[in-house]
């Protein structure tokens, strides 16, 4: 049962003005799919008879943001809303978008252009009235992603459909309609078309979903991770030791992605890619080194899929560093190169994350109480206030340079990171008079 008391107050401002103004007014396509599945909306999308022209002056303030295609963005107090004119397609020929669109005063047709039956759904929230021409209603009764239409030519038409089928059963826990699914392996071709930025918000989204694990499958019994991922895609049937492992690299990778937290993305992906290093360092039953080749792989997969500079960091630190092996016996000056190995305190967190979701997709889940005490040492270091980095010590690039009376350079740096070793195992010499010594005492080296 759609519940419209849910509907914000901007859309159903946009939805009254429109009418009022003779034209036709449908929220459409996701959010009335997820209204019927009772769950929150994240987009509130409207569809109209109005041209984005007559949208435009219809309101305060507007974006053109794809105007071409018929889209416009109007701006309310409660928040942004994507307003398109009904429209059919002509033919796609970049595998993405329509070579031309036809804007049309009639809502069928406009339904009939649309990925999948529970997105073809048109609701006027002032008649009540909901247009399900493909029993999308049906559909998600059934639980089902099937295409409206043919489905070859469906994905014929954008490549990222595909895409976005196993992205939908991810975050719905659906499946997909067998011929459907058969699609998909027929058009990987458009697929290969469509721009790595596209490819990776998918990815971003499916790494929201409550098991990612379902969509990164369907992509692989599909064709699609061979395609987009080969590296994860590798680590299919590549073996583990029994006493630890109960799945092959590949399912382990998607256990521990499913076993992260599910609003950190870059933790996710870190734990989809933690053992991507594994095939190519298996050894019968070890894998040495393979944090190291993993982390090398990973910053290729995910400059190609056009991840940002600062995410690949983090992603490929924690991968780098998934490996750890703590124990009691660890002086504090161990734990305190630790923070430096990892690159400070804020990633202990994420880091502390990952193994524990790694020893969730084993075999047994190994006890983490040795976690607890290496955060109980890492906080004392913290309230302690040692020096971590460069930047923690009582002197600066400026006070090397005027004790030894030289200009700039990389000796300023050497001399800093020779204090910052001194101070890492012994942190009570962090003091200015002290380092200042130590300074004169270096540039006589």
């Amino acid at each position: 049962m759609l519940k419209s008391n849910k509907i914000p107050a901007g859309a159903l401002k946009i939805v009254k003005t429109l009418k009022e103004k003779g034209h036709q007014a449908y929220l459409v396509g996701g959010c009335i799919r997820d209204l019927l599945l009772g769950i929150p909306v994240l987009e509130w999308d409207i569809t109209t008879s109005a041209t984005p022209e007559e949208v435009s002056k219809l309101f305060k303030k507007t974006i053109p943001t794809g105007i071409e295609y018929g889209t416009v963005t109007v701006i309310l107090d409660d928040g942004n809303y994507e307003v398109t004119t009904f429209r059919s397609d002509e033919k796609y020929r970049d595998g993405r978008h329509p070579d031309n669109v036809i804007f049309t005063s009639d809502i069928h047709k406009d339904l009939s252009r649309r990925d999948f039956t529970i997105n073809a759904l048109a609701f006027d929230p002032e008649t009540k009235e909901l247009i399900d021409d493909y029993s999308g209603q049906a559909d998600l009764k059934k639980k089902l992603i099937r295409s409206v239409g043919n489905p070859v030519d469906r994905f014929s038409e954008d490549g990222l459909r595909s895409v976005r089928a196993c992205r939908f059963a991810s975050k719905l826990g659906f499946a997909i309609e067998k011929e459907t699914f058969a699609a998909i392996a027929k058009t990987l071709k458009v697929t290969e078309k469509v721009a790595p930025e596209r490819i990776h918000d998918e990815i971003v989204k499916m790494l929201g979903a409550p098991h990612p694990s379902l969509g990164f499958e369907l992509m692989r019994e599909s064709g699609l991770l061979a395609q987009i991922m080969p590296e994860l895609e590798k680590c299919v049937a590549v073996s583990q030791p029994r006493h630890f492992h109960k799945y092959d690299v590949y399912w382990h990778s998607l256990y521990a992605c499913d076993a992260a937290e599910v609003s950190n993305v870059t933790l996710r992906m870190a734990a989809l890619l933690h053992d991507i290093g594994k095939p190519s360092c298996k050894k019968e039953d070890t894998f040495h080194n393979h944090d190291k080749v993993g982390e090398e792989m990973a910053k290729k997969l995910l400059k190609r899929l056009k991840f940002s500079n600062d995410n690949i960091k983090k992603i490929c630190n924690l991968i780098s560093h998934h490996m750890f092996n703590y124990t009691s016996e660890w002086s504090d000056s161990a734990v305190r190169r630790f923070l430096v190995r990892i690159d400070g305190v804020n990633n202990v967190a994420d880091l502390f994350a990952i193994r524990a979701a790694d020893t969730r997709a084993m075999e047994q889940e190994i006890d983490a109480a040795y976690l607890i005490e290496l955060q109980k040492r890492i906080d004392k270091i913290i309230s302690d206030e040692n020096a971590l980095h460069v930047k923690d010590l009582k002197v600066d690039g400026n006070d090397v340079m005027q004790t030894l009376k030289i200009a700039a350079g990389p000796k300023v740096g050497q001399v800093l990171h020779a204090l910052l070793e001194t101070v890492l195992d012994k942190p009570e010499l962090n003091k200015k008079e002290v380092l200042t010594e130590l300074i004169k005492a270096y540039g006589q080296k």
